[in-house]
């Protein structure tokens, strides 16, 4: 069928439920390694030619000596994303340290970019690990993406959805993540079905979560996926790749 047994990591969040499910009804899952991880983690995988493609965090880019993005689709927003933000309970002006979600490559860049260039702030950037989540307090803040803030939203004085910030930095959207592979793949067949078994996913939202159930109280997933995250990969959404390279370079 394909050219080649294709490795891909693909991130373990709610955003990418459609995918997932685009993947498995068309039956290309049949003829693929599909790893589940979080951003950090097929970053790693695809810097180090663990996978041939990763759904991968835009930061890397920047990194990388050669890189493509495949497909029409990305995890990414245009405006409010609900699900990366900074978490304090004190205003930004007098935030001293912001703690760094492990699980993150592109938005703990994006915090430190809106601290310099928006809000005008020198915090120190703290490498954080697992429990951070707890020693949000007093002028220690945080960054925290993915699932995990679902639960959180709403509990703390002052957040900033970075979506959002970057929005009133640029005025465009922004761009999480981008199906990306670090080699030409030359195999039409391949990349073509790709693509349509994500557009398939991404057009069958409602079905992607019928299996899905959540005891978040106030948590709309199908208003998450279909109005907070934007999965296509329009040319705002390019020209916001290009600029937040720019800035990191």
């Amino acid at each position: 069928m394909f050219q080649k047994r294709y490795k891909i990591s693909i991130v373990n969040y709610l955003n990418t439920l459609p995918f997932v499910y685009g993947l498995k009804e068309s039956g290309i899952d049949k003829h693929i390694d599909i790893s589940y991880d979080i951003p950090a983690v097929c970053a790693e995988k695809l810097l180090t030619n663990q996978v041939d493609i990763g759904l991968v965090p835009v930061a890397i880019l920047s990194k990388m000596p050669e890189y493509h993005i495949l497909t029409d689709f990305c995890i990414g927003s245009n405006g409010v994303v609900d699900s990366v933000k900074l978490f304090s309970s004190v205003p930004l002006n007098e935030i001293k340290e912001i703690l760094l979600d492990y699980q993150s490559r592109t938005s703990v860049t994006l915090v430190q970019i809106l601290a310099k260039e928006l809000w005008k702030i020198t915090p120190v950037f703290l490498p954080a690990m697992e429990g951070f989540e707890s020693k949000i307090d007093g002028s220690t803040a945080a960054v925290i993406i993915g699932d995990r803030t679902f639960a959180i939203n709403n509990t703390f004085s002052f957040e900033y959805d970075l979506a959002t910030e970057w929005k009133k930095l640029t005025g465009l959207p922004f761009a999480f993540a981008t199906w990306t592979s670090s080699t030409l793949i030359k195999d039409e067949v391949f990349l073509k079905e790709f693509n349509s078994a994500l557009a398939f996913g991404i057009n069958h939202t409602k079905e992607a979560l019928s299996n899905y159930s959540n005891n978040i109280k106030g948590f709309d997933a199908f208003d998450y996926l279909s109005e907070k995250i934007s999965h296509s990969l329009d040319q705002p959404k390019r020209e916001a790749i290009k600029k937040f390279l720019a800035y990191v370079s």
